[in-house]
């Protein structure tokens, strides 16, 4: 089974990197953005055909390794 994992910082937490991009890409005369947040995609292949363990799993992970729940949201998307 294939998850994709998106972690991003939570509104309200500064991201420094996303600005840096915004800047950059106003300097590259993209002057439309109003915000840029960056975040991370995490893509991953689970030996487990059973979707409710396997979305279990991926929040585990999630919740110990991936995502920084005090200033990170996370959201998992099983693929198939």
């Amino acid at each position: 089974m294939r998850a994709r994992i998106t972690v991003t910082l939570k509104n309200g937490v500064l991201d420094p990197q996303g600005q840096a991009i915004e800047g950059a890409l106003s300097g590259l005369g993209f002057t439309d953005i109003n915000s840029v947040r960056q975040g991370k995609t995490f893509e991953i292949d689970l030996n487990e055909t059973d979707r409710d363990k396997a979305q279990t799993i991926l929040n585990d992970m999630c919740e110990k390794l991936l995502a920084n729940t005090v200033i990170e949201d996370y959201r998992v998307r099983i693929l198939g």
